[in-house]
């Protein structure tokens, strides 16, 4: 009898370890793609390139999945120019839900699961989209369609990240919705540039177009 008791006692324990708790547990610490839950809070300066994957680091750490190397999905130009899409890994990408996003770079870029269903926080909550107050979907990146820099000119990227005053930046929409059905306003990293009363760069001047400074991160695997 004793045994039979021991037994039972254990297994009820196990069947604790594996409940809704457990399961979100686990599901974020291979979580390896999130939109960042806040901005760095000085627009769009970041720090540059460091200070972004600093921020995405930090917040991946918060919720227990600091263990992978984390990069933020950034563009930047000039002579050194990166390209986001060969900053983030090979893939695939899983939400914090445990929900494949893609599979591979080109599926990332080409048909893949990004919606404002499954591009969530590290916490794993919906980022505001269009018809909710406020609407926060637009995500930095300074990045073309397909995941490349934009050439040395015309600043995409508000000084490669390290403007909060006058200056442009490039945004997706997570919730790949817009004004309109067309291909921009459906994109999740490459919808319309930055624009405010202050220039573009600020974070009231990301608020004032949809924005709030929110980043997309990525386990550089």
């Amino acid at each position: 009898m004793k045994t039979v008791t021991s037994v039972c006692i254990v297994a009820s324990c196990a069947f604790i370890g594996l409940g809704a708790g457990g399961v979100a547990d686990a599901q974020q610490s291979s979580m390896s793609f999130f939109v960042s839950s806040t901005s760095v809070g000085k627009g769009a300066d970041l720090g540059g390139l460091e200070g972004a994957d600093r921020h995405c680091q930090s917040l991946a750490q918060a919720v227990g999945a600091g263990g992978k190397t984390w990069h933020a999905y950034l563009s930047t130009q000039g002579p050194d120019a990166v390209n986001a899409r060969e900053r983030i890994g090979r893939g695939p990408w899983t939400n914090a839900k445990g929900v494949v996003i893609a599979k591979d770079v080109a599926e990332l870029h080409g048909t893949n699961n990004l919606t404002k269903e499954t591009a969530v926080t590290e916490k794993g909550m919906l980022v505001n989209g269009r018809g909710d107050t406020p609407n926060t979907h637009d995500i930095l990146t300074g990045s073309k369609p397909d995941g490349t820099a934009f050439p040395a000119g015309e600043d995409m990227t508000c000084g490669n990240w390290t403007k909060s005053g006058s200056g442009v930046a490039m945004v997706g929409h997570s919730d790949r919705t817009g004004l309109d059905e067309s291909a921009p306003q459906k994109s999740w990293n490459s919808s319309h540039p930055s624009r405010g009363p202050g220039g573009g760069c600020s974070q009231d001047d990301l608020k004032s177009t949809g924005g709030n400074g929110l980043l997309y991160c990525f386990a550089n695997n």
